[in-house]
């Protein structure tokens, strides 16, 4: 009978996943694994796998978690339009700066290792798949509160904030100042998610 695990596998995914996110794929070592994790290098291994798969698990760990997160948010909103402008203020939502610093770790790893690695470059594409119907069907439930034009595509307008929100984040990366963040953010709002409480 095999001996039941004496660790928390998800604890171990974050830890090592906070490593990767920190410091990238190729820059941390199993020796940054074993000491983010505790664990030595067999009972990692045989828990997890190699590096490389060790790293996917904590990658789905993460994508599995945002989407948890970014439902729940868009769903509790009392209105779907706050949702989305919320969507768009998330990555300046953030008064130290240190999470936004960090980026996104689907996105970080996208673009360390998506050139190179075809399980990361469809992992990418199935979550932002994944974040796009999510946003759109949030997008539909403004529609169908009368604060967005029903005639718009749902899918295509949650396609573009998607893409404004990974550009603030990445732009919230290069230590852009909140001020300048926040008037971009409102920008954006204006444009993609004009008020139409004027109708």
């Amino acid at each position: 009978m095999a001996r039941p695990r004496s660790f928390d596998e998800k604890q171990v995914l974050n830890a090592v996943r906070d490593q990767f996110w920190d410091a990238g794929y190729a820059a941390t070592s199993l020796e940054d694994l074993m000491q983010v994790s505790g664990l030595g290098k067999g009972s990692l291994y045989a828990a997890f796998g190699d590096k490389r798969q060790l790293f996917l698990r904590a990658l789905r760990s993460y994508t599995d978690d945002s989407h948890g997160q970014l439902r729940e948010a868009l769903a509790d909103a009392p209105r779907a339009l706050d949702a989305l402008r919320m969507l768009l203020e998330a990555p300046i939502d953030d008064p130290t700066g240190a999470g936004t610093r960090r980026g996104c770790l689907m996105a970080n790893s996208t673009y360390e290792l998506g050139h190179a690695d075809p399980e990361v470059l469809d992992h990418a594409h199935r979550t932002y798949e994944t974040s796009t119907a999510l946003i759109g069907d949030c997008v539909a439930r403004a529609q169908r509160e009368g604060d967005l034009p029903a005639g718009a595509d749902p899918i295509a307008l949650a396609r573009a904030l998607l893409a404004a929100q990974q550009g603030l984040l990445f732009m919230s990366r290069t230590g852009l100042d909140t001020a300048t963040l926040t008037a971009t953010a409102r920008s954006l709002a204006a444009q993609l998610l004009p008020d139409r409480s004027g109708d």
